[in-house]
């Protein structure tokens, strides 16, 4: 099955730089996906004949004029960019031109034109963003990881049906166990949002495992961790904080001394080998879940070899079928399409239950 990728080549801190010849190595990587470029063509030329390379039948450039920065409001990048690298890539998903978009730039930005262009999924209230972590067996996924605050019980529920349902399409697992993030494995522990949602968990039929604590996230307890967006990126932030710290620790020793230089040296096959199995590079690539098509951010300062995972993971699910198995699941847990409305770009938009 061919799979066509939207990329936002403008977005991100480094832009074509990276995003260009990331997708020149996923088109030599597979030779069953298609890559469309999206961005400032001039730009992405330019990027293309540094590379000696060209647009041809499976790769080629779809114009687009202008470009989020980093730092701008979602609501501006709604309002006044309309035509921006990021919302032609997603229009493209949704008109069915391509099966998924990646991109590096603004998250806030990234998941406000998701969720205004494409919808959610009949059932689904909210999307969440989910991204694998390194543990002692393998990976783990964990979701949400910053797009929502504050949820309800039944949030909770609803990102451990998507979360599971992309574990076992990705994974190939029939029935990932799922976790919920609290601060204790006890049933009575946690405030009332996560004893709740227990509690719907344990009347699913999903494989929940029970509550997990934090140091059950590296220890590969459970294949899915379930938590509300402020606790996971708190909890993705402090690990990325302890690897950095860590990193630098170590470097210090080594440098302390000619005996400890040395010892460096002798070590380096294993501290390669180690840097290897947890770089973040390997794991970059969030998926936005819940949305009627497939969208993944990439970390805005990834570099060649992270921004090609990231592409890598668009693939994936892209061949996997997540959005039928999720939709598939919502209706064996009886979860009903919500009637809601929410303003983007200034406008109100009605999901309404079909009758």
């Amino acid at each position: 099955m061919d799979i066509t990728v939207a990329i936002d080549a403008m977005g991100g801190d480094h832009g074509p730089h990276v995003t260009v010849p990331a997708a020149l190595d996923a088109l030599k990587r597979d030779d069953n996906i298609n890559i469309v470029l999206v961005g400032l063509t001039e730009a992405i030329e330019a990027e293309l004949k540094a590379h000696k390379a060209k647009v041809g039948t499976r790769l080629r450039i779809h114009h687009a004029s202008e470009v989020v920065t980093m730092d701008e409001s979602p609501q501006s990048a709604m309002k006044n960019k309309k035509d921006s690298s990021m919302r032609v890539a997603i229009n493209l998903v949704k008109s069915g031109e391509a099966n998924a978009c990646v991109s590096a730039g603004n998250t806030g930005a990234l998941m406000a034109t998701a969720r205004f262009v494409l919808k959610t999924l009949p059932g689904i209230d909210r999307p969440a963003i989910a991204a694998t972590l390194p543990t002692q067996h393998g990976v783990v996924y964990m979701l949400d990881l910053g797009a929502n605050a504050d949820c309800t019980p039944e949030h909770l529920l609803q990102f451990a049906i998507m979360g599971a349902m992309l574990v076992s399409c990705v994974e190939h697992k029939e029935r990932p166990s799922v976790g919920l993030l609290n601060i204790g494995s006890e049933d009575i522990k946690g405030n009332e949002v996560v004893k709740q949602a227990g509690e719907l968990l344990r009347a699913s039929h999903l494989n929940f495992y029970g509550n997990v604590e934090g140091n059950d996230i590296y220890k590969g307890t459970t294949d899915l961790i379930v938590c509300d967006g402020f606790v996971g990126n708190v909890a993705l932030k402090t690990s990325e904080g302890l690897a950095q710290m860590m990193s630098r620790f170590l470097t210090q020793e080594f440098k302390r001394n000619w005996f400890t230089k040395l010892m460096a040296l002798c070590a380096m096959p294993v501290l390669k080998a180690f840097k290897r199995r947890v770089d973040p590079r390997r794991y970059n690539g969030a998926s936005f879940l819940g949305l009627r098509g497939i969208v993944v951010k990439s970390h805005g300062g990834a570099d060649r070899f992270a921004f090609d995972n990231a592409i890598q993971s668009a693939v994936a699910e892209s061949r996997s079928g997540v959005l039928r198995r999720i939709t598939e699941q919502l209706e064996i847990e009886h979860i009903k399409p919500p009637s809601a409305s929410f303003d983007l770009d200034g406008t109100t938009v009605t999901q309404e239950a079909p009758a």
